[in-house]
């Protein structure tokens, strides 16, 4: 797809696998595991993202002169709107029925994962125009594809704010971080909060401790087996069970997870006399520990806060990570030190009325954001200095 922006072409391709993994990470960087070529590969390959199930790879890629991958943008074309966590279902509702045809959309974004990171990837030492290009080349797609509209999704904020110069509409929500302040042990940590919520984490870990039958392991690459999988995987379809939602993911794309990122892999696994009974699994990064995925087979009073929440929280100040981010959702965390932090997205209509009344829309809900967001942090478990 040529680029009018003086030379810059864009090419569109339809699987990560056409473009090498060194090429595609030199871009990515090594800090955010998601956007790691093996992780999206390992949606794509496992059949996760395809365009059976509404997410079609339409990564855009530029090269430089000496036929090198300058920037790339993990890209989808979607029919619907599920496994994205910034909910555009009353756009497309109100869209349609006005008569307009919302779908297909694009989609900038790691498929099923609210996670913050750079989607407009850079090489080390490329020109910053080509993050524009890159900008450029998604609208040109969209209108190429006749598309509604682009989406980027769980953006940096500095992303964020080239989009939104570059005539892109502006949203922000918020999900809990929990962020080290150099503490040397848990203890350093709890030390900072007000006594009534330290006293309360206390009992919290003990209680979840404290089943005789009940063994709580952290498992990192070889030391994860087929076995620890399987039980992890069903208890992630509990999950999505429970809660009445979609299951994204299947059982092939967790082996090929293992097969890539093992090492990049922590693996919170309760067991009761042998059995596997919960799990909680998270993602580790250069500077942050990100938990994704929870389940059980049976309850354990405040297993869950402990596998998820404590457990994350030991892991990044032994290993000197700078925050944990804890996924979407949950005002409970906030007692448990996780606040309130900005996410970042970007979005462009096509139709100028549509974009129009979307944008009043955004106004009215990033002040209602904000106050949110402002309320929750008076809710904070710290002490006042």
């Amino acid at each position: 797809m040529p680029e009018g922006n003086g030379a810059i072409a864009i090419k569109v391709v339809d699987g990560i696998g056409r473009v090498p993994a060194s090429a595609w990470d030199a871009c990515a960087g090594p800090g955010n595991p998601f956007v790691r070529h093996a992780f999206l590969k390992a949606l794509e390959d496992s059949g996760a993202v395809s365009e059976d199930t509404g997410w079609m790879p339409q990564h855009l890629v530029i090269e430089d002169e000496m036929g090198q991958v300058a920037a790339c943008a993990p890209l989808y074309l979607k029919g619907h709107s599920y496994g994205e966590f910034v909910f555009d279902w009353g756009w497309a509702d109100a869209y349609e029925r006005a008569g307009g045809r919302y779908y297909p959309k694009l989609q900038s974004a790691v498929p099923f994962t609210p996670v913050t990171g750079s989607r407009l990837l850079l090489r080390r030492g490329a020109r910053l125009e080509l993050r524009d290009a890159l900008i450029s080349g998604m609208v040109q797609l969209s209108e190429r594809l006749e598309a509604s509209s682009v989406h980027v999704t769980f953006s940096t904020e500095a992303e964020w704010q080239r989009m939104g110069e570059a005539g892109m509409l502006q949203r922000v929500g918020h999900q809990f971080h929990w962020e080290n302040q150099n503490y040397g042990s848990f203890d350093d940590f709890l030390a900072v909060l007000n006594s009534r919520k330290r006293k309360a984490i206390r009992k919290e870990r003990q209680a979840a401790n404290a089943p005789g039958d009940l063994v709580i392991r952290e498992l990192r690459g070889d030391e994860i087996e087929d076995r620890h999988w399987d039980a992890f995987y069903r208890f992630y379809r509990n999950t999505s069970d429970r809660k009445w939602g979609p299951t994204y993911l299947n059982r092939d794309f967790f082996s090929l997870l293992h097969d890539v990122m093992a090492d990049d892999v922590l693996l919170v696994l309760a067991e009761a006399d042998g059995r596997p009974v919960a799990a909680a699994l998270n993602l580790i990064g250069q500077d942050a520990l990100y938990g994704r995925y929870w389940g059980c087979a049976e309850r354990y009073k405040f297993l869950h806060f402990e596998a998820c929440y404590y457990r994350a929280i030991d892991f990044a100040i032994t290993h000197g990570l700078k925050r944990v981010e804890a996924g979407a959702q949950g005002p409970h965390k906030i007692q448990r030190g996780y606040l309130p932090r900005r996410t970042f997205s970007a979005h462009w209509i096509a139709d100028s009325n549509f974009r129009d009344a979307i944008a009043r829309y955004l106004a009215e809900e990033r002040s209602m954001t904000e106050l949110e967001r402002h309320q929750l942090e008076a809710s904070s478990p710290y002490r006042q200095c």
